[in-house]
């Protein structure tokens, strides 16, 4: 009765917060439709500003053109094409770096010395080496996205504890087992939380390129409109890009979800209910947040030196 009560009061908190999020949207258009209709002027100006309704019909009438559909497959695909690039090679480089001395001490100070440069400044680099402006884009968005990812990747692999690594070696393990067994699942989560700054990175990117060099795109869209003053349209693109790098986002975040669905989440950390016997040392059944059922008693294990999950980011040794 406990898990399903706890399974409701969870739903319940699921479903109030989606509600929260839809009001608060709600509560940003309102505000603005309100403003704009009011030609309101208080330091802002917002009598330049077009109405939600102007941008919700500008939307309507060109979210079905053959353009809009162009626009959204030449960006997409260069997002696409970028970000799997970096994320490759962001992960195999920020890998070695961290497991490597030699890798280490080759590419670690000319990831230090270009990390700090922004993608967007590397147009000029893009169009002198490579032949056509789409290459370029794809360039730059690959760079945008190649340094966050290697940076949390480095670190990931670093904060490991050595460990599983040690168990797996005195089992007769090989340097790929303990590769693809230990230090890659692993460092998951921190190369996860590298790919989600990446792909929002990749966006802005990949828009102000499209701004500059581009032919087609949302970005080069955008400032098309900007350009012959139709801010209904430039606020259709930037509704757009919004959208796109959301669903991105959420698309990356629920891949890392799935693929580290072994790690503990808060409705598994925090039971139902409190567990009893633990302070005096007998046994007690605990109720699963799942379904409520009882698992198998556990004799408690007497105190002992506390072994920490992460030891702290160790230097390469090989």
């Amino acid at each position: 009765m406990s898990g399903r009560n706890a399974g409701g009061a969870r739903a319940a908190t699921g479903a109030a917060r989606r509600l929260v999020r839809v009001a608060s949207l709600a509560a940003a258009l309102g505000l603005w439709q309100l403003l704009t209709s009011l030609d309101v002027t208080l330091w802002l100006r917002f009598e330049q500003f077009p109405t939600v309704v102007e941008v919700a019909s500008a939307f309507a009438d060109r979210v079905g053109t053959e353009a809009y559909r162009q626009d959204l497959g030449h960006s997409l695909r260069r997002i696409a094409v970028g970000f799997l690039l970096a994320a490759v090679l962001g992960v195999a480089a920020g890998t070695a770096v961290a497991r490597s001395r030699w890798a280490a001490d080759l590419l670690g100070p000319l990831v230090e010395v270009v990390r700090p440069v922004p993608a967007i400044a590397l147009v000029p680099v893009a169009i002198l080496l490579l032949p056509t402006n789409e290459q370029g884009i794809v360039f730059i968005t690959c760079a945008a996205a190649l340094f966050p990812v290697l940076v949390s990747t480095r670190h990931a692999v670093r904060a490991l504890s050595p460990v599983w690594e040690e168990a797996v070696l005195t089992m007769g393990g090989g340097r790929a087992r303990v590769l693809f067994s230990v230090v890659l699942p692993g460092a998951l989560p921190g190369i996860f939380a590298g790919l989600s700054v990446g792909i929002g990175v990749s966006w802005i990117c990949v828009i102000s390129a499209e701004m500059i060099s581009g032919e087609y795109g949302v970005g080069y869209r955008t400032w098309q409109d900007y350009t012959v003053v139709d801010y209904p349209g430039v606020f259709v693109g930037m509704a757009t890009i919004g959208a796109l790098g959301w669903l991105t986002s959420t698309a990356v975040e629920t891949l890392g979800r799935r693929v580290t669905s072994w790690l503990p989440r808060p409705a598994d950390r925090f039971p139902a209910g409190p567990v009893r016997g633990a302070v005096s040392g007998t046994a007690s059944p605990v109720a699963t947040p799942a379904s409520g059922a009882l698992a198998p008693a556990v004799p408690a294990i007497p105190a002992g030196p506390a072994i920490p999950a992460a030891s702290p980011e160790k230097e390469p040794v090989r």
